[in-house]
This record gives structure tokens, C-alpha cells and sequence, in this order.
């Protein structure tokens, strides 16, 4: 399966049965709050590499990541979260105007209202994962557009901003701010937008996974310091 290929719907529902089982920590992240911090991964400054980003998803467990029933289930749940991503940056990269955060829903007063804290909630934690490379929106025309997204998805505020977010219809108003916000950010930082990884200039030869370690254990580098981690 490529990685550009959209999540179907029984594979969306797949990765959320997942993310929601007990072999996830319980400050893991759904998949609302995956979606905005992918979605701030996709569209901010700079590339990070799944390396780095990954750990994020499964919160507590990150050292341990969760428990995988094989080596399969483990590549083929990173492969459905990658291609979460993909989906994001290409509905970004040709149609941003129709990019619809993964908003959850919910009745109050007899009226239906959004809910996008946990997204907004992911989205922050994106922004926080490159927060120095962030800053020039913070003094930019766009400024006030990430008032919202801050008032949903900080951890604190200041307790005079409370009143801003302190009932349904507030919060909803926020929502809708945020999406509306999401297309600008990207055409923002679009031009800016720096690679994950500059070139290295190697001082040494590279070390072939049949060649001895260089750590002199006498075993071969695929089996010593070149092998996979082991799952949890």
C-alpha cells in the first residue's frame, strides 16, 4: 500500500479502535488530537522526521510505545498513522481550502456544536514540537488567527481568558475560528518551509550491516548496534 493512499474508512476505524484500546497508554492520543497534530506537523515551518514525532502519539508509553501483538501490527498501525499524515499534507498541497479539521460534535441547548479542543489540544503540542522555528507567526499579520488555536489548545491560560472559552457556544465559536485559520498558517510558512535533514558530510565510511561493529563486540553491525528495537 503507498503511503499517499487515503485511509478508507474501515482502516480510519481501525486506528482508532487502536489508539483507544488499553494497549495505549490513556494519555495517548486519539484520533481527533492526532489529526491537529499532524495537521501542525504538515503545515509549520519545518519537517520532523516520524522518528521524532511519533513517540508524541502514544504519550506516557513513548519509551515503550504500546503493546504490539507482533512486529506486523506495530509496522502496519505506524504505516496507517503515516499515511494519516500524507493525507493531510496532499489535501494541504491541493485543496487547503477544503481541509476540515477533525472537528468532534456534540448537542447542547438544542443546538449542535463543535468541539475542538482535543484537536486543537494535538495541533498545540505540533506547534510545541518546533516552537523557536514558530515564532515568526506570532509577530506576524496572522497573529490574531492564532489567538484561537492558543485559547483551545494551551495548557494554561491566563485566568482573565477564561471567560473566553468558559461555555459550548464560545468554544465553538473558537472551532471555527481555528478551521478557518489552518489555510492561512500553511500559506504562510509554504515559502519558509525548511527539509527535516540538511546533508552530512560523512568523515568516515559508512558502516555495512555485514561488517563487523565498530563498538568491538565482534559481531556483525546488523546484529549488534545496526539491529531493529525490540517491541514491547
Amino acid at each position: 500500500m503507498h503511503l499517499d493512499q487515503p485511509l478508507s474508512d474501515k482502516e480510519f476505524e481501525e486506528l482508532d479502535r487502536f489508539l483507544l484500546s488499553d494497549r495505549c497508554a490513556e494519555d495517548g492520543m486519539t484520533m481527533d488530537r492526532l489529526h491537529g497534530f499532524l495537521t501542525a506537523l504538515a503545515i509549520g515551518p519545518q519537517q520532523v522526521l516520524l522518528a521524532e514525532w511519533l513517540p508524541k502519539v502514544w504519550g506516557s508509553a513513548a519509551e515503550q510505545g504500546p503493546r504490539f501483538k507482533s512486529e506486523k501490527e506495530a509496522e502496519r498501525i505506524t504505516t496507517l498513522i503515516a499515511r494519516f499524515m500524507n493525507e493531510i499534507a496532499v489535501t494541504m498541497e491541493v485543496a487547503p481550502k477544503d481541509f476540515e479539521p477533525l472537528f468532534c460534535e456534540h448537542e447542547w441547548e438544542g443546538k449542535t456544536v463543535l468541539d475542538g479542543e482535543a484537536w486543537t489540544w494535538g495541533f498545540w503540542e505540533g506547534i510545541h514540537l518546533r516552537a523557536d522555528a514558530w515564532d515568526p507567526i506570532w509577530d506576524s499579520p496572522l497573529a490574531p488567527l492564532m489567538e484561537s488555536i492558543y485559547l483551545l489548545g494551551a495548557e494554561e491560560i491566563e485566568e482573565e481568558e477564561m471567560a473566553l472559552i468558559d461555555d459550548p457556544m464560545k468554544r465553538h465559536k473558537l472551532a471555527i475560528e481555528v478551521e478557518s485559520a489552518i489555510p492561512h498558517i500553511h500559506r504562510f510558512w509554504l515559502p519558509h518551509r525548511k527539509s527535516a535533514v540538511a546533508p552530512v558530510q560523512r568523515d568516515a565510511p559508512k558502516v555495512g550491516r555485514n561488517d563487523d561493529c565498530s563498538c568491538g563486540s565482534g559481531k556483525k553491525f546488523k546484529k549488534c548496534c545496526g539491529a531493529a528495537p525490540t517491541l514491547h
